[in-house]
């Protein structure tokens, strides 16, 4: 006799909020726009721009200096790396890599910004809901 396979379960994607769920106070202090919640938003927003600002740092002192470094030394012009100029090898293919490990870097901490955010918002406050 043959096992029977399992039953067939559909999967819809991940499991979402139910409409009954009590709101922490944090967000409903945000949906109600009140101060305290203008407060968690900006600092929200604050963190966010940081870590664009840093990234965007980060990527004009790397890329963003390279032809001026190949400018005000010309002679980094005539180095070569096996068959390929040392500006292409950099410019055009070393670009790549490191504009991804940037990207990665920056959605990995604003998910952990975001993250953080969330605890913040429904652990402040207790819940005054009897």
């Amino acid at each position: 006799m043959s096992e029977q396979p399992p039953p067939r379960v559909r999967v819809t994607g991940p499991p979402r909020r139910r409409a009954d769920v009590v709101r922490s106070s944090g967000t409903r202090e945000i949906d109600a726009e009140t101060a305290l919640g203008e407060v968690f938003m900006r600092s929200l927003l604050r963190e966010q721009l940081l870590l664009a600002a840093r990234v965007l740092v980060a990527l004009a002192l790397t890329l963003g200096l390279l032809p001026v470094l190949f400018h005000v030394v010309p002679s980094l012009g005539e180095v070569r790396v096996g068959p390929l100029p040392l500006a292409w090898l950099l410019l055009g293919v070393l670009t790549y890599p490191w504009l991804v490990v940037l990207g990665w870097f920056y959605v990995r901490r604003s998910e952990a910004n975001e993250r953080d955010f969330a605890d913040l918002v429904g652990t402040v406050l207790p819940e005054d809901d009897p």
